[in-house]
C-alpha cells in the first residue's frame, strides 16, 4: 500500500466501489466494520471480511463512504537493505532471497501480525523468534537477522532444497518430508511459487 497520496486515494476509492454495501455500513451500527485487503504480485486486489492469508491488511470502514482509511504503518523499503545485506553475509544467503521472503511474508511491513500470531518483516512465530534469539520481532534488524538464520537452518536441514525449505518456512518443518514432493497444501504451494517469483525478479534487478 505504498505510493503517492493520489495513488492511495485512488485505491481507497476503488475499494469502496468494489465492496458490497453490507460491508460498508449499517444504519445505527456503533462499531466499525473490518474488512481486509491485499494486492498480489499481478496487481489484483483481494478483499475479504474473513482473512485466511497473512498477506491481508486491515482496511477500516468507519461507517461513512467518505471516511475510509487504510490502517497500518509502512517504512521506506530501502531502509531495510543494509540489514538484509548484513544477514545475507552472516548466514550465507542471497540478499535477493531474503527480500523475496520479506515481500511475500509481510510486503515489507515491519509491524505486520498474521492471524496465527507471526510478526514482523519475516513473520516469525513467537517460538521461532525465541529459538532464533530475537528480542524484538518488530525491530527490522532483529527480525531480518532471526528470519534469515531460520531460513539458513531450513536450507541446511533439507540439503539445500530451496523449495522444501520455503515450504517449511510457511507450514513448519515437521510437515515437510526430508525427501520427495512439496506438501499437498494449496496455500503452501502458492507461497513457494510466490517467493520464487519474487526471487527471480529481484535477482534480475527488477
Amino acid at each position: 500500500m505504498t505510493g503517492t497520496r493520489s495513488t492511495r486515494n485512488s485505491l481507497i476509492l476503488l475499494l469502496i466501489l468494489l465492496l458490497p454495501a453490507g460491508l460498508l455500513c449499517r444504519a445505527g451500527e456503533a462499531a466499525a466494520r473490518q474488512v481486509y485487503v491485499y494486492k498480489d504480485s499481478s496487481g489484483v486486489i483481494h478483499l475479504t471480511d474473513a482473512p485466511t492469508d497473512p498477506r491481508y491488511r486491515p482496511f477500516r470502514i468507519t461507517g461513512s463512504l467518505g471516511r475510509a482509511n487504510l490502517v497500518g504503518r509502512r517504512m521506506d523499503v530501502s531502509g531495510f537493505q543494509r540489514h538484509i545485506q548484513s544477514a545475507a553475509r552472516t548466514h550465507g544467503l542471497d540478499p535477493a532471497l531474503i527480500r523475496a521472503v520479506i515481500q511475500t511474508e509481510s510486503a515489507f511491513d515491519p509491524y505486520a501480525v498474521s492471524l496465527a500470531g507471526a510478526k514482523g518483516l519475516m513473520q516469525l512465530m513467537p517460538v521461532t523468534a525465541r529459538e532464533m534469539e530475537v528480542g524484538d520481532v518488530f525491530d527490522p534488524a532483529e527480525n531480518i537477522r532471526g528470519g534469515s538464520r531460520y531460513l539458513r537452518y531450513l536450507l541446511d536441514r533439507y540439503g539445500g532444497d530451496l523449495k522444501r525449505a520455503l515450504a517449511a518456512y510457511n507450514i513448519g518443518p515437521e510437515r515437510v518430508a526430508f525427501q520427495g514432493a512439496l506438501p499437498n497444501v494449496d496455500e503452501t504451494r502458492q507461497y513457494v511459487q510466490q517467493v520464487m517469483e519474487h526471487y527471480r525478479r529481484y535477482k534480475n534487478g527488477q
